[in-house]
């Protein structure tokens, strides 16, 4: 019974967080944060 509701919840939570991924309004912070490795610009100086 108690593995049911566990693999209930994880199974939620997986379908909820792909659509969380996959959502258009993130792609553009996803975008960004990809191009951070290939980034040349020096940081500012503190």
């Amino acid at each position: 019974m108690l593995s049911g509701i566990i693999t209930t919840l994880l199974l939620i939570l997986f379908v909820v967080g792909s659509i969380w991924v996959f959502s258009p309004k993130r792609q553009a912070a996803f975008d960004e944060a990809a191009r951070l490795a290939l980034d040349d610009t020096p940081e500012k100086p503190l």
